[in-house]
């Protein structure tokens, strides 16, 4: 019996140029939201045919509904919260300092506005704008912030995203389970600055309880949800000082336990976890590795893990599956391609890493991925290129089997 080892992506893919606009558009008030959902249709079902005619398995709809006007842009993936959510306001960084709730004694506090650890290290490197690392230098010119009562105001955005996928999966004659839409994780929306609630944690549960209408909205209609939650790995660099291992786990576990009161009733069969330890590029010195997480991300209330495994500081962690057993009802989603370079992978390499994973936990618990999604990061042609590899070494790998 033959194996075909399934493949996927992370979820951004390149915004096309009527999308840019559209977006544009709306923001500036030319364009109402029945005419920028008209557009959000028609190029999430051109999306969709194009992972589709690569053969992909698990599609999705680019992200397409979460607004972005650049080419280049590192935040769409939460920053789609704005238009979704009551309470959100930006801050003046004089006004953020002034007004930022105080962080209960013995808690860690998660201040998302410092500078990284890694970014203090190369800091040579970060502030030079020829590096091509610079962009993580350039300081937030205003604070986003929770200012006020959170609550789901987006049911008509969700509505609209979740009716674009499934027009574009008949379209191409596949089943809604084969597509998933994307949602930020309450941990992940909370490292903006609390300037209402009691403290950070009651912060974290007010997203969840918020972030729930979203999560229901997509699963109800037969769609796979993804977590987006580079949170639990990315957050470790944003302390100014290296936290306490013991404090950080206790920090990352009330996390999970806000993210699973926000998936209660949802079949984790339909929800994928994705972990990542952010989208920019540079040195990346100061990332906590994967095996104190496994067993935190085990706690998830999903099937599928999604995490990078071509970026060059984790490539190494596949081994960790070697003395790490999956449970039994989970699946492995790797990255075997990379977000953070321009080079593209050969699809020898690709089958190789994919092989790695297929022979730790068996080849039908691989579900073939990106590192991180691929729009706003690298050029649309090279994204791609990427995806045209992942499936042909996704081929070779299955052939092996």
């Amino acid at each position: 019996m033959s194996t075909t080892i399934r493949t996927t992506h992370v979820g951004s893919l390149p915004r096309s140029d009527a999308l840019r606009q559209a977006n544009a558009d709306h923001a500036a008030g030319g364009l109402d939201a029945a005419g920028l959902a008209q557009v959000v249709q028609a190029e999430t079902a051109e999306v969709v045919r194009r992972q589709a005619d690569l053969g992909l398995s698990a599609v999705n709809d680019g992200e397409y509904g979460h607004a972005m006007t650049e080419k280049v842009d590192y935040g769409a993936w939460w920053f789609y919260t704005f238009e979704r959510f009551s309470g959100l306001s930006v801050l003046s960084p004089e006004e953020a300092a002034a007004s930022r709730r105080p962080t209960p004694a013995g808690k860690l506090e998660l201040d998302a506005m410092s500078d990284r650890r890694d970014w203090v290290a190369f800091a040579e490197a970060y502030q030079d704008p020829t590096s091509g690392i610079h962009l993580a230098s350039a300081p937030p010119p205003v604070v986003p912030a929770v200012t006020g009562e959170l609550s789901y105001t987006g049911q008509d955005a969700v509505a609209r995203d979740v009716a674009a996928l499934t027009s574009a999966l008949r379209a191409v004659g596949r089943p809604v389970s084969d597509g998933f839409l994307t949602a930020v994780s309450p941990a992940a929306a909370a490292r903006i600055g609390n300037y209402y609630y009691e403290d950070d944690e009651a912060a974290v549960w007010a997203w969840a309880q918020a972030l729930r209408e979203e999560y229901l909205a997509i699963t109800e209609a037969g769609l796979t949800l993804q977590i987006d939650a580079p949170d639990l790995a990315e957050s470790w660099d944003q302390f100014v000082t290296e936290p306490d291992m013991g404090a950080y786990r206790d920090f990352s576990r009330v996390r999970i336990e806000a993210l699973n009161h926000a998936l209660s009733g949802i079949d984790p069969s339909q929800v994928r976890y994705h972990v990542c330890w952010g989208s920019w590029h540079g040195p990346h010195s100061t990332d906590l590795g994967l095996e104190p997480l496994l067993d935190l991300a085990a706690m998830v209330s999903a099937h599928g893990l999604s995490f990078e495994a071509a970026n060059v500081r984790h490539e190494h962690e596949w081994k960790l599956w070697l003395v790490h057993e999956l449970p039994e009802d989970r699946y492995l989603i790797p990255g075997v391609v990379s977000h953070a370079t321009n080079v593209l992978e050969h699809p020898e390499l690709v089958a190789d890493r994919i092989e790695r994973f297929a022979r730790a936990v068996g080849p039908d618990r691989v579900v073939a991925s990106t590192d991180c999604g691929l729009g706003g990061r690298v050029h649309s042609q090279i994204a791609w290129a990427k995806l045209e590899s992942l499936v042909e070494g996704a081929r070779l790998a299955s052939e092996r089997f």
